[in-house]
């Protein structure tokens, strides 16, 4: 049975060439790690906490279960357009499998190198299954994506398409397991809009990205900023084979509802509209309109079939 030492030094502390170019002096092995904040910016910082049953399946591949707990974590900065620097994980187990762990950490640290995240520290102890991964990021000082801006006459638009992550966890409920699936990817190894985060800074007035479903992320939006907004369903951009998998009806219902999309909702003036697409295209990301802002409060345009809770704990919410 491997102990906790023996788990962080055979999995977790692998050196990582991307330390210095972080600008991380102090990685992993002592009380904290060191980072050293680049000119001209501010941190941005984010938590993420993912329990098996509840947030992933318990017994989701575990090299999907590694990659998912950073992928969501790391979906935080791209929402204030922030880049990454390096994170930390508390990781809990039930039991120390060897081979379960070198899968999981295989998962965690690729998709951290692919998106310049060094894991640069952390925790392991036991009991149920869960991942708690504290990101952090810069951006320009006074430059950060926020929740609070959007203006009444402004369009909003999401990148990417919406429902796959619902429509994957439905596949892998009903005994789907292929991950070459496209539902079941976008669910359980979904991509965070870093870069298209970072190229929207000076061009959307807010922003956030959609985890509870598109309508209560876009209730957040709209509180934050003080606005409403009207919807247009017919344009929300759909997962491939959503439609097919789940009927019409369903596959709106869970890109409005289903959450775990991950994609990143704006707010864009006239203005700057044009060159938002433009940058998210030399992203190769897609940037689709869904309706604009208006200043009275509330969420128009939507059938009231259609209006779910979205995702919280503890209220019962969900699709």
């Amino acid at each position: 049975m491997l102990g906790e030492f023996d788990i962080i030094a055979r999995y977790f502390a692998t050196p990582d060439q991307s330390l210095p170019i972080s600008g991380i002096t102090l990685g992993p092995g002592d009380d904290c790690a060191l980072l050293s904040p680049a000119a001209g910016t501010e941190l941005a910082m984010s938590v993420d906490t993912s329990v098996a049953d509840v947030h992933f399946p318990g017994d989701a591949p575990p090299e999907a279960i590694g990659h998912r707990a950073l992928a969501v974590a790391l979906s935080d900065l791209a929402a204030m357009g922030a880049r990454p620097r390096g994170c930390l994980m508390a990781l809990t187990l039930t039991h120390g499998d060897p081979a379960w762990l070198e899968r999981f950490a295989q998962g965690f640290l690729e998709l951290g190198q692919r998106m310049s995240t060094p894991l640069i520290g952390g925790d392991v102890t036991r009991g149920t299954l869960s991942i708690a991964v504290t990101v952090i990021g810069d951006v320009p000082v006074g430059q950060a994506l926020r929740r609070s801006g959007a203006m009444p006459g402004e369009r909003l638009a999401v990148t990417g398409a919406l429902g796959g992550g619902h429509g994957g966890l439905r596949m892998w409920q009903a005994g789907g397991h292929d991950l070459e699936d496209p539902l079941l990817a976008a669910y359980l190894t979904p991509t965070p809009q870093l870069e298209a985060g970072r190229a929207l800074r000076g061009l959307a007035s807010a922003a956030l990205d959609i985890s509870d479903g598109l309508l209560a992320d876009l209730g957040h939006l709209c509180h934050a900023s003080g606005v409403g907004a009207s919807l247009d369903p017919a344009c929300i951009p759909l997962a491939p084979t959503l439609e097919m998998t789940l009927g019409s009806e369903g596959a709106l219902h869970a890109a409005l509802n289903g959450g775990d999309d991950y994609q990143l909702l704006i707010s864009v003036p006239d203005t700057t509209w044009e060159e938002a697409q433009r940058r998210c295209a030399d992203c190769n990301v897609t940037l689709t309109e869904i309706g604009h802002v208006v200043a009275e409060p509330g969420i128009r345009g939507i059938p009231e079939t259609f209006k779910g809770a979205g995702w919280q704990h503890f209220t019962g919410g969900g699709p």
